[in-house]
């Protein structure tokens, strides 16, 4: 813990030194960053949803600049939350999977040719988190919600910068499901039957209200919509109505007829949803909804949201080809879990009141390790060396004052997923995507503006530039020290064969 104290200690004076004759005319903004779970890219009213039902949350985008090419950093969460904290990419940060991975139940499945590589379970306290950044330059600091990025208590929120924790500890998927008792050491049950989502909310507006006139750092990270599907009954039946009164076939909004579950182990979890219309889903989706709304109505109250900068995301793709399959990403392919666009690109909005960029669209692509910057930058923070090392301040895109020049975008996940993704790693670079399966030991190369359904493979029709973004991909990790994956010992290509392939 000494050197982590250390280095905080020499940020405050960085940033007492910086400020030491400040201008007294500047008010330093508020943050709010709402981070929600396994949210789909199509799964919102603004992203083109027509079954769920999010006025809102469609309210606060209209009111932002709305990015149509965000990304998560990991096709899953716990990555992807430590490259928000640390504005590091999950090769860097060695968290590259869920924590603990799928490799806790079945390591080394004789259908897979490689052994998932072994991964760091927490976020180390090493990192100088946006919190502590935040912290340090005089902010009050609330977390509510998931974490997910340390097994153990001592990498939990209130050990990573923030002064208040609310339900934020070690697992992924709420414990005692979305009702009270919670079974959560960090959250005390709320009356029998209180809802997660709303109690989440109510200690996020409790926050605001102790804190109104002092700078904060509010990060409210959902655990909805991921598993167990959830909902209130009123909303579910409304849901189920919806359906009959469109005249919605439930049968026709799901299939197995796809050529990856043919390989895809264990046989039987997968079904992919080609359509929206879970009632299920929708009803979480619209109790999120709701919340948001709740959550930006009490900052106008408070006569907060003029000084109060809004960060919308979802840390994965939705879920769409296993565990119920519950959303559709479509047009995008695949879901959670998958190295294709379903997988990694996610609503994102940013609302900066007086930026200009207020009712925007960006068709910029940009990544989850920007947000640390970006909140620095707008905080007239100084970072410290090596801190967000992976990401770019998107204030200039924001602001009008500048572009942001073309830049690759990085992804390494050498494991098997949940949901049928293969181990791979991947490189964005303008309209191109390039992807490296490492299991079955493939590349594909797509033009995302022209096909981003990710329909037609061009490796074969463009080898040049598979040449160019490989040689970019494999450059990108050395530099960053991603690991690959070893030879699975156990591989049997006949048992394959015999269990899989139908």
């Amino acid at each position: 813990m000494k050197p982590r104290i250390c280095t905080l200690f020499i940020l405050a004076f960085l940033i007492g030194t910086s400020c030491s004759n400040p201008d007294t005319s500047q008010v330093k903004p508020n943050f709010v960053f709402i981070l929600v779970d396994d949210l789909g890219w199509a799964d919102l009213g603004c992203y083109g949803s027509t079954f769920h039902e999010t006025p809102n949350i469609d309210r606060l985008a209209g009111a932002s600049m709305r990015f149509t090419n965000a990304y998560a950093a990991c096709p899953v969460c716990s990555p992807t939350r430590a490259s928000i904290m640390t504005g590091k990419y999950p090769a860097r940060t060695g968290v590259t999977d869920w924590i603990a991975g799928r490799q806790v139940y079945s390591p080394g499945l004789p259908c897979d040719k490689l052994l998932s590589r072994d991964f760091e379970l927490e976020m180390k306290l090493e990192e100088l988190t946006i919190a502590e950044a935040l912290k340090a330059a005089g902010y009050n600091t609330f977390f509510a919600g998931k974490w997910h990025i340390g097994e153990d208590s001592v990498y939990w929120p209130e050990h990573q910068g923030f002064d208040i924790n609310k339900g934020g500890w070690s697992v992924g998927s709420p414990r005692g499901g979305y009702f009270s008792p919670y079974i959560n050491p960090r959250l005390e049950s709320g009356p029998e039957g209180e809802c997660l989502t709303d109690r989440l909310t109510d200690e996020s507006i409790r926050f605001l209200e102790d804190h109104a006139t002092d700078p904060f750092f509010l990060y409210l990270s959902f655990y909805t919509v991921h598993n167990p599907q959830q909902g209130k009954p009123e909303l579910i039946e409304k849901y189920m109505q919806k359906i009959e009164t469109e005249g919605l076939n439930p049968e026709a909004m799901e299939t197995t007829d796809r050529e990856w579950i043919k390989y895809a182990a264990p046989r039987g979890r997968f079904v992919e949803r080609v359509q929206q219309g879970h009632p299920v889903y929708a009803s979480m989706i619209e109790t999120l909804d709701a919340n948001v709304g709740r959550l930006m109505q009490r900052l106008e109250e408070l006569e907060l949201s003029k000084n109060t900068i809004v960060f919308f995301m979802s840390d994965n793709g939705g879920l769409s080809t296993s565990e119920g399959s519950p959303t559709s990403n479509l047009p995008l392919r695949g879901g959670k879990g998958w190295m294709y666009e379903g997988g990694i690109r996610e609503p994102m909005f940013i609302k900066w009141p007086g930026s200009g960029s207020e009712g925007s669209i960006s068709e910029v692509p940009v990544t989850s390790t920007d947000f640390y910057p970006t909140i620095l930058e707008m905080a007239g923070v100084e970072p410290m060396p090596g801190q967000h090392m992976d990401g770019i301040s998107l204030a200039p895109l924001l602001t009008g004052e500048g572009i942001l020049e073309e830049r690759p975008i990085f992804w390494h996940y050498p494991h098997y997923s949940n949901q049928g993704g293969k181990p791979g790693a991947a490189v964005r670079l303008g309209d191109y995507k390039l992807i490296e399966f490492f299991d079955p030991g493939i590349v594909e190369l797509y033009n995302l503006a022209e096909d981003m359904g990710e329909t037609t493979n061009l490796a074969e029709q463009m080898p040049g530039k598979v040449k160019e973004l490989l040689e970019l991909l494999h450059t990108w990790q050395q530099e960053v020290g991603a690991e690959g994956m070893d030879p699975n010992p156990s591989f049997d290509p006949e048992y394959l064969r015999e269990n899989y392939i139908h």
